[in-house]
């Protein structure tokens, strides 16, 4: 017979599992907790997100400076205004000598931009609290700039005094650039003067070079021969007039017929005539004068000798103290006084023989052959010359004094001007025409300077008036001793003209230029090598 368990036996199985069906409900309620704590986070999460987002554009909003300098009430538009004004009261502080407040204003000025650059940085506006004190410190200096007299106002009439004050300083200093370019270019230099005096002691001590003029003397019918081409030149610089023989002479076709009518001073006679007596150039036939030994040049018969003779001509020229300084130094120049320069006027009458010239500066270079000059047709003109009216500045108004009735009544003031220095002469026209005494006319009723001012060129303008044709412009360029001139021009040109006051032999000449006049001097010389030219 079985015997029955005890019950204390089967307590234990029905405690196990209740503590497994335990164990079960405690996994699944963890469970069903972490499903909820993790939708919990998610539901707290989006808010949060969305805050953040709706900072963002508000601080972005912030950042628009168009908008917050627009504001009435931007404290970046005040600041700003402020530091512009006080830029302004620096400059007048320091132009007042007064340096501490200028140091004030930099100072309140460079701490203002310290605060705009912070917001910048930060990307946030300023605030009213964080600038309060940087606006009412400089609203302070500004203030005190006003009781100083610094005010819109005072600071106008300040500049304007400055300007003209400036305005002055440049003219005063243009004015004694003027007066020293001219003194520059009036100087005679060292090694020019040396080989004056050199070859006036070797002409005065060697009598072989007196006899080689005599035997070049033999070929004297030259100088007189209309079928020969005569070149005339006025001039007191002998290495300049050597540099426009030989550049003519080399550049020519038929150097054997080329003639030379060199005019100089007593002081230069000898040096010229020994310089010509020792060098040859191609055949080239050169006659050397002195203007001291025309005997109709004299006072009574030439204006300008006579008013040289006035008193208050010649302070104006040699002291220029009679109008207080109103008229320029250039005016001034003595040279045009000068025989040699007024020589031109009289061409006809120192070589009385000759029908055609064509008369050259001395400070020109001839790169081309220029016999055909003597063949073109002036249509009944006396002059040929390269007109200059391609700008308003060279017309008959530029020269002339149209205030003056004698000019007004026979002169356009837009006729075109020419250029002297490279000019083709008939003189049979001109003594047809007695052009040398409408030019007396002229000079006489010009003895007060009321005409003209400057030098040859403004008498020649109304002595040739409706007497000059006009040439071709390769023939003649101008502007190479004060001016830039295209290279093309230069290439073409048969003359190419220093006039201005940078001369090709001076110091002052200019540079890019210098080559195209120096290729004509022999530096090897021994008498240039003596006088130190390089």
């Amino acid at each position: 017979m079985m015997r029955r368990r005890g019950v204390d036996f089967r307590r234990p199985v029905r405690r196990r599992l209740s503590n497994v069906v335990w164990w079960t409900m405690c996994g699944i309620v963890v469970l069903v907790f972490i499903v909820l704590l993790s939708k919990d986070g998610q539901i707290e999460s989006r808010p949060s997100i969305s805050r953040r987002s709706y900072q963002h554009e508000r601080i972005m909003e912030g950042l628009n400076i168009t908008d917050e300098m627009l504001s009435p009430n931007s404290v970046t538009r005040q600041l700003n205004n402020q530091i512009s004004l006080a830029k302004a009261f620096v400059v007048i502080a320091k132009e007042s000598n007064n340096l501490q407040f200028a140091w004030e204003l930099s100072a309140q000025i460079r701490n203002s931009q310290a605060l705009l650059s912070n917001a910048a940085t930060r990307q946030t506006p300023l605030t009213v609290g964080e600038s309060e004190t940087a606006v009412h410190d400089m609203a302070l200096l500004l203030y005190q700039a006003q009781q100083l007299h610094y005010d819109s106002a005072t600071m106008i009439m300040r500049l304007k005094a400055k300007i003209q004050a400036l305005e002055e300083q440049m003219s005063s200093v243009s004015e004694k650039s003027s007066k020293y370019g001219q003194i520059a270019a009036e100087e005679v230099p060292k090694s020019l003067y040396c080989l004056g005096v050199q070859l006036t002691t070797e002409w005065f001590e060697n009598p072989n070079l007196q006899s080689k003029l005599q035997e070049r003397k033999q070929l004297g019918a030259k100088l007189k021969d209309n079928s020969m081409y005569h070149f005339c030149v006025f001039s007191d610089n002998i290495l300049a007039s050597s540099v426009v023989v030989n550049s003519t002479a080399l550049n020519s076709k038929h150097p054997d017929k080329v003639v030379f009518h060199l005019v100089t001073d007593e002081i230069n006679y000898a040096a010229m005539k020994a310089w010509f007596a020792t060098n040859s150039f191609r055949r080239v036939t050169v006659e050397v004068q002195k203007f001291e030994d025309l005997k109709w040049l004299n006072a009574s018969y030439v204006p300008v000798l006579k008013q040289l003779q006035d008193s208050e001509t010649q302070s104006y020229y040699f002291s220029g103290h009679n109008d207080d300084s109103r008229t320029p130094i250039k005016f001034r120049n003595p040279k045009y006084l000068s025989m040699l320069n007024h020589l031109r006027f009289y061409i006809p009458e120192v070589f009385p023989a000759l029908k055609k010239v064509v008369f050259l500066d001395d400070d020109i270079v001839v790169q081309k052959d220029l016999s055909r000059l003597f063949s073109i047709d002036l249509n009944g003109n006396v002059n040929g010359a390269v007109e200059t009216c391609m700008e308003t500045f060279h017309r008959y108004h530029k020269y002339l004094n149209y205030s003056h009735p004698l000019i007004r009544a026979h002169f356009d003031p837009d006729a075109c001007g020419w250029a002297f220095g490279m000019n083709v002469f008939d003189l049979v026209e001109w003594r047809k025409r007695n052009v040398t005494g409408i030019y007396h006319y002229w000079q006489e009723r010009n003895v007060d300077r009321t005409l003209w001012k400057l030098g040859t060129l403004p008498p020649g303008l109304l002595t040739f008036y409706g007497l000059t044709e006009a040439l071709d412009p390769s023939w003649h360029v101008l502007g190479l001793g004060y001016t830039n001139v295209g290279s093309q021009l230069i290439e073409k040109g048969a003359v190419l003209h220093f006039n201005g006051n940078s001369k090709p032999w001076l110091k002052i000449g200019i540079e890019k230029y210098k080559p195209l006049w120096e290729k004509y001097v022999d530096y090897s010389h021994p008498l240039l090598q003596q006088c130190n030219f390089h």
